[in-house]
C-alpha cells in the first residue's frame, strides 16, 4: 500500500506556476505531497471510439495519471504534407479527454520514442537521408524544430498552468541507451521550453552508470526505466542526485513479442513485489504498458539481435493489467491492490464478443495480378529502388528486370535484402529470400527471363544502432557473378491503400491472362461477415501462411504461422451491422476459411526476464 509522507518543508520549483515540484527527495502537486500512479496508454494503438472506455479503466486501476508518447511519424509519414493532428491523431483530444476522466497526462514527445513503434517513431524520409539521428547534427534538429513547431504549443496549452491536464513532459527518450550528445539533449529541452512548456521537465532512463551518464541532464528531473531491482536503482539515484524524488517512468509489468518466438506475460507473482518496492516511501511509477492496445496496419517496429532482424508482432498486449480487448486481467486485480485503489471496479470485467465462427474465404485474384492491378508510380535504373527512393516507409516494393540467363542451372544471390523477398521468374516462383537464405537456383535457356522480386519491410528497427537502417533491395542482384542491371521498381504502399486500391487488387485479370501462372495459393481472398450488431472478435486464418488483414477497408495488421499470435484483435467500432468485407493478401499459402473468436490467442507464453536491473 502507498503510504505518501506526511509533513515536509515547502517545495520548490524553477517553473512559475507549475503543477509538480519536488524538494528533499518529495515530489508536490501544487504544494501537497504526491506521488505519481500513471499508466501507459498510446493514443495511436486504441481505435479512438475506445479511447474513453481505457482511460476510465486505467482509473479503476487506481492511477492518477496517464503517460502517453507522440509517434511523429504517425502525424506526419509524408515530409511535403503537413503534419496531421485530426481523427485518429487528434492528441489534443485524447489529452483532454484524460482530463476530463479527472487524470493527469505526462506526454513524451521525443521526436524519438522507441514503444516497439515503426523506426521508433522518427519519419522515414527523415533517416533516409545522410543526418547524424538523435544529435545535435543541424540536419536533425531543424527538421525536429520544424515538427515541434507544430506540436509543442499544442501541448503546452493544455498544461495545467492552463488549466489542463498536463502535468510532465519528457526530454528525449532513454538517450543514455543510444549516444551521448549533451549538446543535442540540453537542445531538446531548450525546444521544449522556448515553445511554451512550463510543466515538470524530466529525462528517463536505464538504471545504469552508463546509461544515466549518457542520458541525465543538470537541473532536470532524472527518472529511470526498470522491470525489477527498485532498490538498487533508488540507491544509485540517491547517489548522484540526492535532493530528487524516486521516480520511475516505465515499470516493465510485462513485454511485447517477437515473430518467431513465444509469448512474453510476467505474473503478479513477480509484479508485485517490484511495485511495491517503486512506490515506498513516496516513489512515483508509470506502468509501462497498463494498456498496451494494438500495433495496427504496418507501425509494428523491430529489433535486431545479433544481426538479425526480430519483427514485433501485431499485438502489442504486453501482458498488460488492462488486456489488449480491454479485459480487466488478474494482474490488474493484484496492481489494484497495491497502488491502495477503494470503491468498486466502474467498467466491466470483460468485453462482448460476437459468437464464434467459421467463413469461407474466397481466392479471388493472384499475387503479381492483384498487386499489378493498383496503379502506382514507376521508377527506373540500373540498380532495384530503395523503399526510401521512392518515398515509401512501408508496405513492398516489386522489382523487375529481364536479364538473358545462359541454358543450365545457375546461382541467384540477392546480397542484401530487407527484408524477405519473394522471387518469380516468368511469373513462376522460385522462392523465398532473406538475409539468412540469400541464394536460389534458376534454370535458364538461353532467353530474357522476367525476373520479379516481391520484397517486403517487415517492421522498421526501433531501438539500438539499427534505427533508421534502409528497406528494400539494398545490394545487387547476382547471376552467378554477374550483376543484373536495369530494374523497374514499383512501390506498393499498402499501409496507404483504401477500398479503391483494394478493389483494384481483388478484381484483378488473371495471372494466366498476363502470361503467368494461375495459383489459388497465393494473393487476394475476401470473406463476408455478417453482424446482427458490432462487437469485438478475433480473427484467425487456420492454413494459411503469411500476410494481411483488411476489415472493411481498415488495414487490421499482419499475421504469420509462425507465431506466437494467432489471432488478430478486431474492436467492434471497425464493424457494422450488416455485411462486413474481410480482405486477405496471402503470401506464400492462402487457406479456405477465416475463423471468428471469441477470445484471443498469443501463444504459448514464457516469462518475461529482464535484461538489466
Amino acid at each position: 500500500m502507498i503510504e505518501l509522507p506526511g509533513t515536509s518543508p515547502a517545495p520548490t520549483t524553477t517553473s512559475e506556476g507549475a503543477a509538480l515540484t519536488w524538494r528533499g527527495r518529495r515530489l508536490y502537486r501544487h504544494g501537497v505531497p504526491h506521488s505519481i500512479l500513471s499508466g501507459g496508454l498510446h493514443y495511436f494503438r486504441v481505435h479512438p471510439d475506445l479511447w474513453r472506455d481505457r482511460i476510465r479503466r486505467l482509473a479503476d486501476l487506481g492511477l492518477n495519471t496517464v503517460d502517453t508518447y507522440v509517434a511523429w511519424n504517425f502525424h506526419q509519414p509524408r515530409e511535403d504534407e503537413a503534419p496531421r493532428f485530426d481523427g485518429w491523431r487528434d492528441v489534443e483530444r485524447f489529452i483532454g479527454m484524460v482530463g476530463e476522466e479527472g487524470l493527469d497526462v505526462v506526454v513524451r514527445p521525443g521526436p524519438y520514442i522507441c514503444a516497439e513503434w515503426s523506426n521508433g517513431g522518427l519519419p522515414s524520409w527523415l533517416t533516409g537521408r545522410d543526418v547524424a539521428i538523435r544529435s545535435s547534427d543541424p540536419a536533425f534538429t531543424v527538421a525536429v524544430g520544424r515538427w515541434f513547431d507544430e506540436l509543442v504549443p499544442r501541448i503546452a496549452a493544455l498544461q495545467a498552468a492552463e488549466g489542463g491536464p498536463v502535468v510532465a513532459v519528457q526530454v528525449e527518450n532513454e538517450f543514455g541507451s543510444y549516444g551521448d550528445d549533451q549538446a543535442y539533449l540540453g537542445w531538446n529541452r531548450a525546444a521544449l521550453t522556448s515553445r511554451g512548456i512550463r510543466e515538470l521537465l524530466f529525462t528517463a532512463d536505464g538504471p545504469t552508470e552508463l546509461m544515466l551518464d549518457g542520458g541525465a541532464l543538470p537541473g532536470t528531473l532524472t527518472a529511470v526505466t526498470l522491470g525489477s531491482h527498485p532498490d538498487a536503482a533508488r540507491r544509485l539515484l540517491s547517489a548522484r542526485r540526492p535532493d530528487e524524488p524516486f521516480v520511475v517512468a516505465e515499470f516493465w509489468n510485462g513485454w511485447f513479442d517477437h515473430w518467431g518466438e513465444r509469448h512474453h506475460v510476467r505474473g503478479a507473482g513477480s509484479v508485485v513485489p517490484a511495485l511495491e518496492g517503486i512506490v515506498a516511501d513516496g516513489g512515483s511509477v508509470s506502468i509501462y504498458m497498463a494498456h498496451g492496445g494494438s500495433n495496427f496496419g504496418l507501425w509494428a517496429g523491430a529489433n535486431e539481435h545479433e544481426g538479425r532482424l526480430r519483427p514485433t508482432v501485431t499485438s502489442y498486449d504486453s501482458d498488460a493489467p488492462v488486456a489488449e480487448d480491454g479485459t480487466l486481467t488478474a494482474k490488474f486485480f493484484a496492481v489494484r491492490e497495491v497502488l491502495g485503489a477503494r470503491g468498486p471496479v466502474r467498467m466491466p470485467t470483460t468485453i462482448p464478443t460476437l459468437p464464434a465462427a467459421r467463413v469461407p474465404l474466397v481466392h479471388r485474384a493472384g499475387l503479381l495480378a492483384g498487386l499489378r492491378a493498383v496503379p502506382a508510380p514507376v521508377m527506373t535504373g540500373p540498380r532495384p529502388a530503395s523503399f526510401e527512393r521512392l518515398g515509401l516507409d512501408a508496405g513492398m516494393v516489386l522489382h523487375t528486370a529481364r536479364p538473358r540467363i545462359p541454358a543450365g542451372e545457375h546461382r541467384l544471390v540477392l546480397t542484401d535484402v530487407r527484408d524477405r523477398a519473394l522471387v518469380f521468374g516468368d511469373g513462376a516462383f522460385l522462392g523465398v529470400a532473406d538475409a539468412d537464405h540469400p541464394e536460389l537456383p534458376i534454370h535458364g535457356t538461353g532467353a530474357v527471363v522476367r525476373l520479379e522480386v516481391l520484397v517486403e519491410n517487415l517492421g522498421r528497427v526501433n531501438y539500438g544502432p539499427g534505427i533508421g537502417r534502409h528497406k528494400g533491395l539494398l545490394g545487387p542482384v547476382l547471376v552467378d557473378r554477374r550483376i543484373v542491371q536495369g530494374w523497374d521498381s514499383t512501390p506498393i504502399a499498402l499501409q496507404e491503400w483504401s477500398t479503391t486500391e483494394l478493389t483494384h487488387a481483388v478484381t484483378a485479370a488473371p495471372e494466366s491472362a498476363r502470361g503467368g501462372a494461375v495459383s489459388a495459393d497465393v494473393g487476394f481472398a475476401v470473406a463476408a461477415v455478417r453482424v446482427d450488431a458490432p462487437a469485438d472478435t478475433f480473427l484467425a486464418l487456420p492454413g494459411s501462411s503469411r500476410g494481411l488483414v483488411w476489415v472493411n477497408g481498415f488495414l487490421l495488421g499482419r499475421y504469420w504461422e509462425i507465431g506466437p499470435q494467432v489471432t488478430l484483435y478486431c474492436p467492434a467500432p471497425l464493424l457494422r451491422a450488416g455485411e462486413n468485407s474481410v480482405t486477405v493478401l496471402e503470401l506464400e499459402r492462402l487457406g479456405g476459411i477465416l475463423e471468428l473468436r471469441d477470445r484471443p490467442e498469443l501463444g504459448p507464453p514464457e516469462e518475461y526476464v529482464e535484461e538489466f536491473g
